[in-house]
């Protein structure tokens, strides 16, 4: 059985793992997320307001990214047990614990309520929009949310014929908001792991006392 002084040291190391899990995580993140407001590599899209209403919300720069990286940088400092970090009392460390961990938490969900409706909705592209109306025009718009007989996530033969411009709209849209999606996923798991062993080390430190 751990002694306080072990369970303390082997708090801090999982602390130390824990904040660069998700300040890596939290990149990736941000990196998917910049990644979708560039379809098929091409920045003519964006200057021409033509980005889908999720990707250019950015819950995945500032949600999982930004949120999540600050929350990242002070669980790894209690790990390390750096600058105001190195003689915090356990009250202290366990404020900044539940300060840390619900920052990345409510990032983390943000980022992973944004993704789970841009897959719902589907990609933000042109489409041929006289299956709906009378008239033959193309427009943008989102044509996935029209189809509600057929979920285009379970059909790909609808992947490349309904969405025309951009090429691939529909992979890139699914590939990159599906890895948000897992991404965001694998940050909540880490902060509820954060509180568990933020919880374990404030034990540990009333029973040392």
């Amino acid at each position: 059985m751990l002694s306080s002084p072990d369970a303390m040291a082997c708090s801090r190391t999982c602390s130390r793992i824990l904040g660069l899990s998700l300040g890596t995580t939290a990149l990736f993140a941000a990196g998917a997320n910049l990644v979708l407001l560039f379809p098929n590599w091409d920045v003519t899209y964006l200057l021409r307001g033509l980005i889908g209403r999720h990707a250019m919300l950015g819950s995945g720069l500032w949600g999982g990214g930004l949120m999540v990286l600050t929350a990242a940088t002070l669980i790894s400092f209690m790990g390390w047990r750096y600058g105001c970090f190195s003689k915090s009392g356990p009250c202290r460390s366990m404020f900044t614990a539940l300060l840390s961990g619900s920052l990345a938490f409510l990032g983390a969900l943000i980022c992973f309520i944004t993704s789970g409706v841009a897959l719902k909705d589907g990609p933000f592209c042109m489409f041929d929009a006289s299956s709906f109306n009378q008239t033959q025009f193309w427009k943008y718009g989102y044509p996935f949310q029209d189809l509600h007989n057929r979920n285009y996530l379970y059909d790909d033969s609808l992947w490349n014929s309904v969405c025309l411009e951009p090429s691939k709209a529909v992979i890139w849209h699914v590939s990159f908001f599906s890895m948000l999606l897992c991404i965001s996923l694998l940050q909540i798991l880490l902060v509820v792991i954060h509180f568990f062993n933020s919880f374990l080390s404030l034990f540990c430190s009333l029973c040392d006392k």
